[in-house]
């Protein structure tokens, strides 16, 4: 099941490419080097590089997919589980009955900027775009985000209701943004009950709506893009006495409603304040987090508190990307820093309780946009019209090693090590009953370990440098 929520240039350089062609879960990545570390698979109408297939082998072998800095992209190769162990050295320990949340996808934002850049490819490049996130060769979306009007990733500033007075909403009317670029055949997540009965209209649902777009920034004086601000005090009150109650009486009764949308440094007093009350808490199904100032903010503090506090609702990851910070601006194609960045923190994030991640947007030009104040970032996808090709980025595959493996009904379960460790691992039950560990290496050395899951036996296994890997096996 897919799902879908709602919330609110030019390259002038001239790059000299080095094109190699390197394994791949499913055929050759179509490697390109545009000096930032490591590569971009290329892609255009007739050939793209697979994901392979998730699918763990029978019982008694696993599989390895493997992505790195050096080049590998899911790169699949499957090996033998043992009785006996290998002797010394680090150890994985699979706790299968310590069970903690149950996750619900991985995806990322349909902006106007996506759009506009997948519609400037031909009708078969933009097919083979969107086969590379949804299609079952590909990595595995589920989830849309779809922001409500214009942002900051537009071409202009738009709304849907700008009559004086219209307090009835009678003149709301969708943008052509919606209805000529948008129109995803997806589950979404959303931010307004009308918005959801507009896309109704052309048979398209959501799954959530979110209570707007980083509400902190709106109370900033002069913030340059389009921002609505809250307090946590009058986001309770507006779920409380409007929003709730709008739509459980609407058509959209069952459209799940997820407070903040912004930065995890808020948590938990925003939850303490608008969850802690009775009348408000009774419509609200989560609380959606963005990844910006993560480094500053401990997990536990923030999202292990939060759920500690208020278990019955669920942490949902709504916004990501790289490129944002000033000190490390806009695209960088085939940086792998920012790949381990993304495995980093939706590592981090799982093993605090977060039932997803949504990247942004889902693809922007060479120059990361078009933004209308130039607010330019990063993509896993870059498209080049001109070349009618686009490029997957490590950040892609970063994504891929979660969003492939992990479908909708994931459980986390525990995993320990058996002394200090400079890798970053997690670990998952899926519906069908096997077992998949992610497990990220930062460091520049190799990281020999062995994975013994008390149900099957133990697994060898080798973290290369500046890598990422998801192991998958079954257990009966």
């Amino acid at each position: 099941m897919s799902r879908v929520f709602a919330s609110d240039v030019v390259l002038v350089a001239v790059l000299l490419l080095s094109v190699v062609s390197l394994s791949t879960g499913n055929g050759r990545c179509l490697a390109r080097d545009f000096g930032h570390g490591s590569v971009v698979c290329e892609c255009n109408s007739t050939y793209c590089d697979s994901a392979g297939s998730a699918a763990a082998p029978p019982l008694g072998r696993f599989a390895a997919h493997l992505s790195t800095k050096s080049g590998s992209r899911l790169e699949q190769v499957e090996g033998r589980v043992t009785t006996n162990t290998t002797a010394g050295g680090l150890r994985l320990t699979i706790v299968p009955f310590q069970k903690y949340q149950r996750l619900r996808g991985f995806g990322g934002a349909m902006t106007d900027a996506a759009a506009v850049n997948i519609l400037s490819l031909s009708p078969g490049t933009q097919d083979q775009l969107l086969r590379q996130y949804f299609a079952s060769d590909g990595i595995g979306y589920t989830v849309v985000r779809v922001p409500m009007a214009s942002c900051d990733f537009s071409t202009r500033l738009y709304t849907y209701a700008d009559t004086p007075g219209d307090y009835g909403l009678e003149n709301f009317t969708l943008a052509p943004e919606d209805i000529k670029m948008k129109r995803l055949e997806r589950p979404r997540l959303a931010e307004d009950q009308q918005f959801l009965e507009e896309y109704a209209k052309y048979n398209l649902s959501f799954w959530a709506l979110t209570t707007g777009n980083e509400p902190s920034a709106g109370r900033l004086t002069n913030y340059s893009f389009q921002a609505m601000g809250f307090t946590a005090e009058e986001q309770r009150d507006w779920v409380a006495m409007d929003l709730g109650p709008a739509v459980t009486a609407s058509g959209h009764p069952r459209t799940h409603i997820l407070i903040l949308d912004d930065n995890r440094q808020m948590l938990p007093y925003w939850a303490k304040v608008v969850l802690g009350d009775v009348e408000a808490g009774r419509y609200i199904h989560g609380v959606a987090v963005h990844w910006y100032m993560d480094g500053f903010v401990p997990a536990e503090i923030s999202l292990g508190t939060t759920h500690h506090l208020f278990p019955e609702y669920y942490l949902f990851g709504t916004e990501a990307c790289a490129g944002w910070s000033p000190v490390d601006r806009g695209v960088k194609l085939g940086s792998w820093e920012r790949a381990e960045k993304y495995a980093a923190d939706i590592i981090q994030d799982l093993n605090h309780y977060v039932a997803g991640w949504t990247d942004w947007n889902l693809a922007l030009d060479p120059g990361g946009g078009p933004n209308w104040v130039k607010n330019f970032v990063d993509s896993p996808v870059i498209v080049n019209a001109k070349e009618d090709v686009f490029y997957k980025q490590p950040t892609f595959y970063s994504m891929a090693h979660f969003s492939k493996f992990l479908p909708e009904g994931s459980r986390r379960v525990g995993v320990s090590a058996s002394e200090e460790t400079a890798l970053e691992f997690s670990a998952f039950i899926r519906p069908d009953g096997s077992v998949v560990l992610i497990v990220l290496n930062r460091s520049a050395v190799v990281v020999q370990f062995e994975v013994w899951d008390p149900m099957v036996g133990f697994i060898p296994s080798t973290a290369p440098p500046r890598s990422l890997q998801t192991l998958a096996w079954n257990t009966h």
